[in-house]
């Protein structure tokens, strides 16, 4: 694709965000400080306003902030920005994931690249359902993002891993400070990242943050057991899920079952985490946000529906999220005991 060699000379890359949020802004904004690429970023009214009030920080938590000179900023509302664009990066909510593929068939260059930088395991092939011949990519996005008045900070640690990139994309995200991994096969650790990524509706069950899950035997041991389920349900499956951060999946539930003085020390070895870190369906249920709760939750019952098993826990934990998103009031606030007893009575 020549627009995206703009390594050897051909052309400046210009990278597309579409449905800009905490992940899409952060990821945009560091590469704009960087001056590695043109971005635009495309998103709801809301975010055009904040960002022209507030202008564009990103930060790591443990390193220095950096603002996106005002002059570099292109934000848009509407998907005909994205038009010239040689790599869109796809930041949409899971449930939002068909509109949007449909919307940008008619708006993307021919020879554009997009990469999907959601949660869930489907959205990929989603993607490639209506993108006709353009290369769509698969991606992990390991961390979470923190957003107040135009800071975007990252909460958590660990790389982008992606599948097999253009040069000219993976060097705009390291020059930007992202570190990124590439991968022939994603499928085993996309399956990998959900069944850790359920620990997302107790936190938003909970109002606490992962730092405190991580420390409260209590919620160890519920986030322990929708793992464990869950792990169960795709090996019925037949997917083998990857390790995490070198572990191997099954041992996950085991060390979280231990006392908090090991399992601080084993996660602190494989995790760095912010303190205010919280998850992204936390964040969706207190901005009175539909969740995606069915992508990840209940991906495992849809799975699990599919292989003749139960997944009554996750199913539970779909449930709840749903009341609380009815309620509209934010989180439920369950305490780890609580939330034991909404699944298991």
């Amino acid at each position: 694709m020549a627009g995206v060699a703009h390594s050897r000379g051909v052309a400046r890359l210009r990278i597309g965000v579409f449905g800009a949020g905490s992940i899409g802004c952060y990821v945009g904004g560091r590469i704009l400080a960087a001056d590695a690429a043109d971005v635009v970023l495309v998103g709801r009214p809301r975010l055009r306003d904040q960002l022209a009030k507030h202008g564009l920080v990103v930060q790591d938590f443990t390193g220095p902030r950096a603002e996106v000179p005002t002059a570099r900023l292109q934000v848009a509302t509407a998907s005909g920005a994205l038009a010239e664009c040689h790599v869109v990066l796809v930041c949409v909510k899971s449930q939002h994931t068909e509109d949007a593929a449909r919307e940008l068939a008619g708006v993307l260059r021919p020879d554009a690249v997009v990469v999907s930088l959601q949660n869930g395991v489907r959205n990929p092939d989603t993607l490639r359902a209506h993108l006709g011949e353009r290369k769509v990519l698969a991606s992990i996005v390991t961390w979470n993002v923190i957003a107040v008045d135009g800071v975007y900070r990252r909460a958590t640690s660990g790389p982008l891993i992606i599948e097999r990139a253009p040069a000219a994309l993976v060097e705009a995200f390291e020059v930007g400070g992202i570190e990124v991994v590439q991968r022939d096969d994603l499928g085993p650790e996309q399956w990998t990242k959900l069944l850790v990524n359920l620990n997302n509706a107790v936190s938003a069950l909970s109002d606490v943050s992962t730092a405190t899950l991580l420390l409260s035997p209590g919620y160890r041991r519920v986030i322990a057991a929708l793992v464990e389920e869950g792990l169960a349900v795709v090996r019925a499956s037949g997917v083998r899920p990857a390790r995490w951060n070198g572990v191997p999946l099954g041992l996950m539930p085991k060390i979280l079952r231990m006392p908090t003085a090991i399992v601080k020390l084993v996660t602190g070895a494989q995790l760095k985490v912010d303190p205010a870190a919280r998850s992204s369906m936390w964040q969706d249920l207190d901005a009175r946000r539909p969740t995606e709760v069915d992508y990840l939750n209940g991906e495992i019952v849809r799975v699990a529906a599919r292989a003749g098993v139960k997944a009554p826990l996750n199913a539970r934990v779909v449930e709840l999220i749903r009341a609380a998103e009815a309620a509209g009031v934010g989180s439920p606030k369950l305490s780890a005991d609580a939330l034991w007893q909404q699944l298991t009575a």
